[in-house]
């Protein structure tokens, strides 16, 4: 009898474990003998809990720090060490393939449609080419034009457990309170805050098969709001992938952004009203030369302060979304857009009064200018988050993370809330919508 190959799952808690879910959870050929953690802070030596696991693995899979890769292929024996997150720069992807290579195991990429689970309703899914592109705003407005087609509309949102797995299997959010109940870092809160208030259900978690068959009895089409810029969970009837000329040439050179670009029946090319003419014709091109058969469409990302009046001729210190100007690679964000359109006098350097684990965020992106990342994925770093911009000498915080910081911390200052949506630049977004209602699912 053959020996079971043993599998090393390296992740970021999120398609790390919907792969192990859908390929080898009841697979007897294969063992997993751990997870790795990266990207994501505070989510290491975890468990992968036996409720989740099954039978095979009656006591769970560890979750190790990545950093540790060599010397866990050789410890636990690996085989095969499967890349499963998302975000990476093709050079990333292949410097991991080099150390899994010599270290003795073999790097896999595994094909998005292997874990795609069908859904018995229509689905249609908004990735990206990188985070930070303007997936959610896209989500929200084909949720409010499915909404106002008669369709009842239910999210099944990208993964962040990052908390306590077995608790996070299937989680609903349709209330705010909802937040709380699931005790939401501000990541979380930042995709699915905006959602509720909407009006729309919001599902999450870990064990998307469960997660589908929930959402599933209370809609007429799944909307996947991807993240970073991973690939569906959910086979798509209809596949939008955002570009952002802002980050020209990066829907070539990043995992899996060109493969979600190559997969996509409507490219959207996001934030054209902020981006030069060259580099929206440059972004244009690429997405042309991979993948001639999508529709590109354009469109703007109109920024909305909820107090601009307090702007103008103030010191501002910038809060941006944490993940776009950290590992998205974006230099600055919605809430730098506002200052500059209504006025504000000064950009505080918001690094030179990071105190703890914000200091050290600053340390470990270096290309970090004076915005501060809205990082909270424990509450030491919201605290710290809190500590910093108290801390600053400013006369307005302008923040444009996706959930009200008002509600999270406690701060000596104005906060003027920035919103985004998209405006598309022609009705056709709109037009392959309703022709896609029109026609029901493929």
């Amino acid at each position: 009898m053959a020996a079971k190959t043993k599998v090393l799952i390296l992740g970021a808690a999120g398609r790390d474990f919907h792969v192990f879910n859908t390929l080898f959870r009841n697979d007897p050929n294969y063992e997993v003998v751990g997870f790795t953690a990266a990207q994501i802070p505070f989510i290491s030596n975890r468990l992968y809990p036996k409720e989740l696991s099954g039978e095979r693995y009656p006591n769970g899979i560890k979750i190790y720090d990545e950093k540790d890769l060599p010397k866990l292929i050789k410890e636990l024996g690996a085989d095969v060490c499967i890349l499963a997150y998302s975000d990476l720069s093709n050079d990333t992807v292949m410097e991991k393939a080099s150390v899994a290579n010599a270290s003795g195991a073999d790097f896999w990429l595994i094909a998005p449609e292997r874990t795609m689970l069908k859904s018995n309703k229509p689905v249609i899914a908004v990735c990206g080419v990188r985070t930070g592109v303007g997936k959610s705003p896209t989500s929200r407005y084909i949720a409010k034009l499915l909404r106002n087609l008669g369709k009842r509309v239910v999210i099944i949102r990208h993964p962040m457990p990052y908390g306590d797995l077995a608790k996070q299997k299937v989680q609903r959010f349709a209330e705010i309170k909802d937040l709380d109940k699931y005790k939401t870092t501000i990541e979380e809160r930042e995709d699915y805050e905006p959602h509720i208030l909407n009006r729309f259900v919001v599902y999450a978690g870990v064990d998307y098969a469960e997660i589908l068959k929930n959402a599933e009895k209370e809609a007429d089409i799944i909307l996947w709001d991807g993240g970073n810029n991973d690939t569906p969970f959910i086979k798509p009837d209809l596949m939008i992938t955002v570009a952002d000329p802002l980050r020209a040439g990066h829907e070539l050179t990043y995992y899996p952004g060109q493969t979600a670009a190559r997969m996509a029946d409507v490219l959207l090319v996001n934030k054209v009203n902020s981006a030069s003419k060259e580099d929206v014709e440059r972004v244009v091109a690429d997405l042309k030369k991979i993948n001639s058969k999508a529709k590109i469409l354009l469109s703007e990302s109109v920024v909305t302060p909820d107090n601009p009046n307090i702007i103008k001729g103030k010191r501002a210190l910038l809060v941006e979304d944490g993940p776009t100007i950290t590992h998205g690679g974006m230099t600055f964000g919605a809430a730098t857009v506002a200052a500059k359109e209504y006025g504000a006098k000064e950009i505080v350097d918001a690094k030179q009064y990071a105190v703890g684990i914000i200091k050290q965020v600053y340390e470990q992106y270096p290309h970090l200018g004076k915005e501060l990342p809205a990082v909270g994925y424990s509450d030491k770093e919201i605290r710290d988050l809190e500590a910093t911009i108290n801390k600053a000498d400013c006369d307005v915080v302008i923040s444009a993370t996706p959930t009200n910081l008002r509600h999270i911390i406690n701060v000596d200052k104005p906060i003027v809330q920035v919103s985004y949506e998209i405006k598309p630049k022609s009705d056709e977004l709109d037009t392959v919508i309703k022709e896609f209602i029109n026609k029901g699912k493929k």
